[in-house]
């Protein structure tokens, strides 16, 4: 599908059938699969064959959806996991263990945050987080001798920053080490990353590629382009024999095409598991058909909230990068020039207590954990997605008292603005 479009690799991408074959994505609903031989199981486990033997490491319908994203995306290959927690937690444990560090933008999400700068500390691996809006300087002086990787989110959630792609990429690559970039608001509809020198990309699959709230799922893509031999001491678990699975060099094997999503599968979904299952990745399938379609109305509608909330003499202040007079107006117009995302953060006047009265008046828009789907809904970080962080690490990533992030749906425009109205006039 490489000589198509991104909007019928969207439809049609992953899998072609055969005559007579199950003109949709079969769902293959099963743990396990049955061999002849011992000889032949043999084969699998030594990863001399391709094949399946438990639905843990590989699906056949996992894997045709994850080959979907992997060509929306242009990389190289790429593989499904239970959440796009997990899909950050593999694609930066991959690379980095005990003793070692990475750099990462400070405006992420706050469960990205909390994973890093909590959880994988306990592991003995350490976060430098920056400012996305950092100097080249900056940037440049967060390395350390240990650093293992660097990474960031197209669109921040919610603080809605916009990464400058190529200055962060530069920086890794000056360092010998990868970038790996979420890529979950913009989707690669409105920004591929691997164009601009990102060498790894994630998604929570949960949001605008699912599209309707169906389920949980993450994704990991490997662009094929960064080469591990280069600075094979600092990335052992690629350059040298995995003593957990028969001595294999996964370089050797796999190439730079496939050398990290086979150590991931290989290694840490077997330990791990956080495995997507058959049926979600069905229902994943189906809204990726028509987030081509879907992600247009969404900005659409977006700025045009946006623009309204702008104007309006009971709102503070407006964060959009596709709003022109953004501050990542002119970022975004280079990485995303089709688009940005669906969501719009926002400060009521009267502070945290004027924004959480405004979102109790709401009728469209439902107060909800979830954001970028078919229907709008709002939260308030603060006490919520980011309710872990102190007043440091909130100011850190962007993320104020009185912050509203709404997540406009595919509803009327008209209708999302008169509901933000009305609830408006309801506080004053």
């Amino acid at each position: 599908m490489s000589n198509y479009r991104i909007e019928t690799k969207c439809v049609q991408g992953g899998y072609t059938p055969g005559n007579g074959e199950p003109r949709q994505i079969p769902i293959v609903q099963s743990t396990t699969f049955k061999y002849s031989t011992s000889e032949d199981m043999g084969k699998l486990f030594d990863l001399e064959a391709e094949g399946y033997f438990y639905s843990r490491l590989q699906n056949p319908t996992c894997d045709l959806v994850a080959a979907k994203i992997c060509e929306l995306e242009g990389g190289s290959a790429a593989m499904l996991t239970s959440s796009g927690q997990a899909a950050n937690f593999y694609a930066v444990f991959n690379i980095a263990n005990c003793g070692d560090h990475v750099v990462s933008s400070s405006t992420i999400y706050g469960g990205t945050f909390n994973l890093f700068a909590v959880t994988m500390k306990k592991m003995g691996i350490d976060f430098t987080f920056v400012a996305p809006d950092c100097s080249e300087e900056e940037l440049a002086a967060a390395f350390r001798p240990n650093t293992k990787a660097v990474f960031g989110e197209t669109i921040a959630n919610p603080a809605l920053t916009v990464l400058d792609i190529e200055k962060f990429a530069k920086a890794a690559h000056d360092h010998g080490v990868p970038l790996i970039v979420d890529n979950t608001f913009a989707t690669p509809i409105n920004c591929r990353p691997f164009e601009y020198g990102a060498d790894i990309v994630t998604h929570s699959t949960t949001k605008y590629m699912d599209g309707h709230g169906g389920g949980v799922g993450g994704c990991i893509v490997d662009s094929g382009n960064f080469d591990w031999t280069v600075h094979a001491e600092k990335f052992p678990g690629l350059c040298t024999p995995d003593d957990s699975y028969h001595g294999i060099t996964y370089t050797e094997k796999f190439g730079k095409g496939g050398a990290f999503i086979t150590k991931a599968t290989a290694q840490l979904m077997r330990d791990f598991g956080s495995t997507q299952s058959p049926q979600t990745a069905f229902i994943l399938n189906l809204g990726l058909e028509s987030m081509h379609v879907r992600m247009a109305r969404h900005c659409e509608n977006a700025l045009a909230v946006a623009k309204f909330l702008k104007s309006h003499e009971q709102i503070e202040w407006v964060t959009y990068p596709g709003l022109e007079g953004d501050k990542y107006y002119e970022t975004a117009k280079k990485y995303m020039p089709n688009g940005t995302c669906g969501v719009v953060s926002f400060g009521v006047k009267g502070g945290r207590s004027a924004a959480e009265a405004f979102m109790g008046h709401l009728k469209i828009a439902s107060i909800a954990t979830h954001v970028a789907d078919a229907r709008t809904c709002c939260l308030h970080p603060a006490s919520s997605t980011h309710r872990q962080m102190n007043d440091a690490e909130l100011e850190a990533a962007g993320v104020s008292a009185d912050l509203v992030r709404l997540s406009c749906g595919l509803e009327s425009a008209e209708d999302l603005i008169e509901d933000i109205a009305q609830a408006l006039a309801a506080v004053k």
